[in-house]
């Protein structure tokens, strides 16, 4: 199957679950106001009542077989910012344990339709927001499971760049190729004005790209994700088309 997981669909579930009782945890030390660093323009609060939303969207996006117009984004009255939260999760979790991974599901990735897609994609967006939310408290980010952060990567070259990219039309301006290597896997990313692709790859092919970015997993998906700077990777070859690649993440995960 198109977008096939690199780790068993049941690991989702749990680093759903895991994930967000770090951030409800998070929500008890800092306040609703702290301005997160990793996304400009957002506070805690804002980041959690997003999750919250994203969480009630699915659900209702698999339960009504089409993306909905309409659902609870905000807390309701007499209910906390926590407490939506915290019921977004568990509604979600609950749809999504009812069915096995490959039953069929609406999606908006063409290639995958099915419950694993939303399995999979809620874990790494939980993921990424719990960083958000870490950095807004000023904590220092928790680690991500290597082979939770290897599965992140290759959800965001296959799936992010791969597919989101020119579902939304968009293209490079050069052409080029990023190889990306770490704990043993690699992929390639590919782009230019008329195409847009990644692949997993042997690590021969990834050695002949133009750029090489390689490092720990943990970090390579968070610079994937725009949650980690520049200096967390290290890039081997001119270095244009790596900035491409980020760049072009930072339209297609916006």
């Amino acid at each position: 199957m198109a977008g096939q997981a690199m780790i068993d669909q049941g690991r989702f579930l749990e680093v759903i679950g895991a994930e967000t009782e770090l951030m409800a945890q998070v929500a008890h030390t800092a306040s609703a106001d702290a301005p997160v660093p990793t996304c400009p323009g957002w506070t805690l609060g804002e980041v959690l009542r997003h999750v919250g939303s994203v969480y009630r969207v699915t659900r209702r996006w698999i339960t009504d077989a089409r993306r909905p117009e309409h659902w609870q984004r905000e807390p309701g009255p007499g209910q906390t910012l926590e407490e939506y939260f915290r019921e977004g999760r568990d509604e979600l979790i609950a749809e999504l344990s009812a069915h096995e991974p490959d039953e069929l599901a609406p999606t908006w990735w063409p290639a995958d339709r099915s419950y694993g897609f939303w399995r999979r994609r809620m874990a790494h967006e939980t993921t990424i927001h719990r960083i958000d939310a870490e950095n807004a408290a000023g904590l220092e980010v928790s680690a991500i499971p290597e082979d939770v952060a290897i599965d992140g990567i290759d959800e965001a070259l296959v799936l992010w760049f791969g597919q989101r990219l020119p579902l939304l039309g968009l293209s490079g301006t050069k052409t080029g190729s990023v190889g990306v290597r770490t704990a043993g896997h690699t992929w390639i990313a590919r782009a230019g004005p008329t195409e847009t692709v990644a692949w997993r790859c042997s690590a021969e092919e990834a050695e002949r790209a133009d750029d090489l970015i390689t490092g720990k997993p943990d970090k390579i998906y968070r610079w994937l994700w725009g949650r980690a700077g520049p200096t967390a990777v290290t890039v081997s070859g001119d270095q244009d088309m790596a900035g491409q690649l980020w760049a072009l993440l930072r339209l297609a995960t916006r």
